[in-house]
């Protein structure tokens, strides 16, 4: 699947349990809005990907791509130690000059 680089890099980190990764991926003042709360800024964003790792110990993995330019849309398999897993998510990422700026997960 061809994703841009920023969006290619947040789902590498994710296969390989990298958070410094993940978060390199972000612009500084980006945001993350999943399960109804909104995590900004690389602290915050962190900080809410280590948590959901160590509750559900999910694994992300990317099935297609729709979208270009500054709005990409992923759609991904979630499995872990949640109700329902496995379930299909999409990622919605908006870009500015190569990193993501906005995550909508849903």
């Amino acid at each position: 699947m061809d994703m841009p680089e920023s969006v290619k890099a947040y789902f590498d980190a994710e296969r390989r349990n990298d958070p410094d990764a993940l978060v390199a991926a972000f612009a500084a003042g980006a945001a993350v809005r999943d399960e109804g709360a909104v995590h900004e800024g690389i602290p915050a964003i962190r900080s809410w990907w280590v948590a959901a790792k160590k509750k559900t110990h999910h694994v992300t993995a990317p099935i297609e791509m729709s979208g270009s330019g500054d709005k990409v849309s992923v759609c991904a398999l979630v499995s872990g130690d949640f109700p329902n897993s496995p379930v299909t998510l999409d990622f919605a990422f908006t870009l500015e000059q190569g990193k993501i700026v906005e995550l909508e997960i849903g």
